[in-house]
């Protein structure tokens, strides 16, 4: 079992993969309900870490607090909080991350976050806040013994100007503190190499962790990937719509995609994976399943 205090920063240096999962705060009792039979299903089959999300502009902060709290109070599992520096002043971040670390937390995932409503919208720096991702992962650092991680973009940034330009900006969020990344999901395993192997050119060795979402809902991915800008293979959407009337078939060809992306992923030496679960885990533990020893 891993132990509450572990650093995921250490965990993903073990030389070992470790799987962890990311869940978002409970709208309703429902939404609740599910999701603490996810955790359960997970804790169960001893995930190594999970993750709480936080809302596009703190939408989710006393939630994200109170989840995760739960988690910790309730459950074998170790955690990580998502912290969002997006309109919040620094005096609000201290103390978000000192409830982060009065409930437990000593691993936190540093993002700087998009706008509130659209996430291509300008974005705007809160007067008190902070600018950059990298600004964040100092105040965090500074502010107790934590394991940071930061996202990272195996397609690009959307808002860098070009590819180096984003791999310096991540490479500076590393130095300010980092200890690992996560990557922004994607389908396309060269992207995660450029990446990493870019990054690794720049001088910074961090554990780069691939985010993978198995596909279960065309319409939700496709929607996902117009506000993000990921790019969604044409040939995988082709398969997806041709049975797009047959539920399990979808959830079938993405645990498949997911699997052989997986164990790619894992053969060319990634740290471990992070699934995106939407608080539902049958698909991602089905490629757990698949890709464990």
């Amino acid at each position: 079992m891993p132990q509450k205090t572990a650093k995921i920063g250490d965990l993903l240096r073990s030389g070992l993969p470790k799987f962890s999962f990311e869940m978002f705060p409970p709208r309703d009792e429902a939404a609740d309900t599910v999701l603490w039979r996810t955790i359960r299903a997970l804790e169960g089959q001893n995930a190594d870490y999970v993750s709480v999300t936080y809302g596009a502009g703190g939408s989710t902060r006393q939630k994200t607090v109170e989840t995760t709290e739960r988690i910790n109070s309730e459950t074998t599992l170790l955690t990580m909080a998502h912290c969002t520096a997006v309109n919040h002043s620094i005096a609000e971040l201290r103390n978000l991350i000192g409830h982060f670390a009065n409930v437990g937390v000593r691993n936190i995932l540093a993002v700087r976050g998009d706008p509130p409503g659209d996430p291509r919208a300008e974005w705007v720096e809160h007067p008190d806040g902070v600018r950059h991702a990298r600004e964040l992962v100092e105040l965090i650092k500074e502010s107790g013994d934590f394991s940071v991680g930061v996202a990272a973009f195996p397609e690009g940034h959307p808002r860098d100007v070009d590819w180096d330009t984003g791999v310096r900006h991540f490479v500076e969020k590393c130095r300010a503190g980092a200890d690992f990344a996560i990557t922004q999901i994607f389908y396309d395993v060269d992207d995660y190499l450029r990446l990493r192997d870019a990054v690794a050119a720049a001088g910074c060795d961090i554990p780069i962790v691939p985010g993978i979402m198995p596909v279960t809902n065309i319409r939700q991915i496709e929607r996902f990937a117009v506000l993000t800008g990921m790019v969604f293979p044409e040939a995988l959407a082709a398969r997806l719509r041709a049975v797009e009337d047959d539920r399990d078939a979808i959830r079938d060809i993405g645990v498949e995609v997911a699997t052989d992306m997986g164990s790619r992923l894992l053969a060319e030496g990634a740290p471990g994976l992070h699934f995106t679960t939407l608080n539902h885990s049958r698909s991602t533990r089905r490629v757990w399943q698949n890709l464990r020893p």
